[in-house]
């Protein structure tokens, strides 16, 4: 009994878990700002930057739920709910840096209807991951769990949203863009708005499984 309570327990894994739900609005964010004043290259590399920003902070905060894992014996949920949940959170911010490098790097010289729209539904789903980590300390509590599953719910539609909108994108990309270039650059770039919803959709998924466990 003396030897268990010696040992390393719980952890602020859920406190680490809002952080990095606050640098994937952050990043979020940035990104909306960045395609929305994308015309002006002085506010294109601010948003830029506030992105990859984001992006470092919440690798920080990624390394040190890692760190915590190996040295906490008990966790106050699964440790591979912990382990998932972190890794599928930093991928998304890792998709919003990519898309960010990408139009960079790919020299885009403007944006288009649908890039804003899948931007706007990226973010959405952001928040709502945000919001949906936040109630992860008061899961076991039948109204929180149930708001938790309602968000969920939400990513789902939102991603879904962002499927449809992928699909118009991309037939009308292929219809009506006559430069080769130009439609490389706009498929990749919707490729990867895209993706962000769907790792958002992947948060989802393991909260879900985190309250069904845990309710």
């Amino acid at each position: 009994m003396l030897f268990g309570k010696l040992l390393p327990r719980e952890g602020n894994f859920f406190e680490l878990f809002n952080q990095h739900g606050n640098h994937i609005v952050e990043g979020a964010r940035a990104f909306i700002l960045l395609i929305q004043n994308y015309a002006d290259p002085a506010l294109r590399e601010k948003y830029g930057n506030e992105v990859g920003n984001a992006e470092r902070s919440a690798d920080r905060v990624t390394a040190e739920v890692n760190r915590l894992l190996h040295k906490t014996f008990i966790t106050p949920i699964d440790r591979e709910q912990i382990h998932g949940l972190i890794n599928a959170m930093d991928d998304i911010l890792d998709l919003l840096q990519d898309a960010t490098e990408t139009m960079a790097l790919y020299d885009v010289r403007a944006m288009t209807d649908e890039v804003l729209r899948l931007g706007d539904l990226s973010a959405k789903c952001c928040e709502r991951v945000q919001h949906a980590v936040s109630l992860l300390p008061k899961i076991s509590q039948p109204a929180t769990a149930e708001a938790a599953i309602k968000t969920c719910e939400e990513i789902d539609r939102l991603e879904s949203d962002a499927d449809r909108v992928m699909r118009s994108a991309m037939s009308k990309l292929f219809r009506e863009e006559s430069d080769v270039r130009e439609l490389i650059k706009l498929k990749t770039i919707y490729e990867q708005l895209e993706s962000i919803s769907d790792r958002c959709e992947d948060v989802a998924n393991l909260i879900e499984g985190v309250v069904l466990e845990n309710s």
